[in-house]
């Protein structure tokens, strides 16, 4: 009996010896500092968080530093095209004005859809059009790809809990990553779940997780006011990086048909406490009460310096009046406080937004911090494409002339901290 079928896929085993693959570095597209890589280039990275914490906000943060070329990584100082999923934002009303906020290069962002002989305009689905996203990438010489949300674009029939489905779904976009060496970062959604493991949280099967080289997570204290970015899985490089605290500042961006107020993020320094610490930690209410003291004692200092303050001079007062440098730094969102540049080669200062009220709610400030480039009128490039023009402070490291990451400089610092500082003889 033959049971030989002629139109059953015809499948071998594929041999091949280690000794004739090459090894290479990895290559990340995100370093903040030498030997600290956060996202790899050529893999799949999740983005991972509760709604309203800042994980889409990231997505635009990111895209915006690479359309720019200010990514410390292997794309810093290369201005480079980022192709733009998303599923759930309107992009004249919230994706364009934010990504203006975040000083994009709207000239190298792309939205990206596809369209369908019969239904026109839709969205993308995987794995049915990662054929078509990896042409537009060799052809547009694009360097990212970002996809919010992820699990949104699954294609019709496919289980986001059942792990079979969500591989056959994913790993062509994995091989796609690996072969482009495009930056791959997918937004998800955290569950209503009570785990303090953050990668646990993620929604769906943990394919999702499984198949991610890199997974960061977000999350928001809300007694405490910080929010809280923690690398929860990096398969490629060190996992024990700092965690970074970042806020959500409101930005006015004036558009044709009026004013569009969009949150824009700004990492804002070292976190004390991680992800998981935030998820699994009682609130304490004696931190909460300091915190509270530390806002007004902040506001008042401020008010009577007319406004604005060296962060020097902030920290040494505080500190003389019982609060810890932490207790004011982390008090300073809450306080309506912005950190800003007083110019080239000097140092930093906090300035208190304007109040809106007798309770102290406070406006968004209107003019962008000097740390995040930050959009003028549109030119036009010898090229012929519009380009921004933006003006920035250098931010490389002193010691090691390579790129200082955002958190740094806006900590006013010129060194990574694992650089020693330059002696004066030298």
């Amino acid at each position: 009996m033959n049971d030989y079928d002629p139109e059953a896929p015809q499948r071998r085993i594929k041999l091949t010896a280690a000794s004739t693959i090459e090894p290479e570095p990895v290559i990340w597209a995100w370093e903040p500092e030498p030997q600290c890589g956060r996202i790899p280039a050529g893999a799949l990275t999740l983005a991972a968080g509760r709604e309203g914490t800042g994980k889409s906000s990231f997505g635009i943060w990111l895209a915006a530093r690479i359309s720019r070329g200010e990514l410390p990584g292997t794309f810093y100082g290369q201005p480079k095209n980022v192709f733009y999923a998303a599923v759930e934002d309107s992009w004249s009303r919230t994706l364009v004005p934010r990504l203006i906020a975040a000083g994009a290069d709207l000239e190298r962002v792309f939205r990206v859809d596809a369209e369908d002989m019969l239904r026109g305009e839709t969205m993308i689905s995987l794995p049915m059009d990662v054929s078509l996203i990896e042409k537009a990438i060799a052809e547009y010489d694009v360097a990212a790809l970002i996809v919010d949300p992820l699990m949104s674009t699954l294609g019709t029939g496919t289980d986001a809990h059942r792990t079979q489905d969500v591989r056959q779904a994913l790993e062509p976009l994995v091989r796609m990553a690996e072969r482009t060496k495009a930056l791959t970062l997918g937004i998800a959604h955290f569950n209503k779940g009570n785990s303090t493991d953050a990668s646990q949280l993620i929604s769906g099967s943990g394919a999702f997780k499984d198949l991610a080289r890199a997974v960061i997570a977000f999350a928001r204290d809300r007694e405490t006011e910080e929010q809280v970015m923690t690398q929860t899985k990096n398969s490629l490089g060190k996992l024990d990086l700092p965690s970074l605290s970042y806020c959500i500042e409101g930005f006015d961006v004036e558009t044709a048909k009026g004013t569009a107020n969009v949150g824009r993020l700004n990492f804002t320094g070292i976190a004390e406490r991680s992800v998981e610490d935030t998820l699994a930690a009682p609130v304490d209410r004696d931190e909460v009460g300091e915190r509270d003291e530390a806002v007004a004692w902040l506001r008042d200092y401020l008010t009577e310096n007319g406004g604005e303050a060296g962060a020097g001079d902030i920290l040494k007062a505080g500190d003389k009046d019982g609060f810890a440098k932490r207790t004011l730094q982390r008090a300073r969102s809450k306080a309506g406080v912005r950190s800003e540049k007083s110019g080239f080669g000097k140092g930093w200062v906090w300035v208190l937004s304007v109040t809106d009220d007798a309770e102290g709610d406070t406006k968004a400030p209107k003019a962008p911090s000097p740390t995040v480039l930050a959009p003028s009128a549109p030119s036009v490039a010898p090229t012929g494409i519009r380009s921004l023009s933006v003006v920035a402070d250098p931010a490389v490291c002193q010691a090691c002339a390579t790129p200082l990451d955002p958190v740094h400089v806006a900590s006013g610092e010129t060194f990574h901290p694992t650089c020693e500082p330059l002696s004066e003889a030298s």
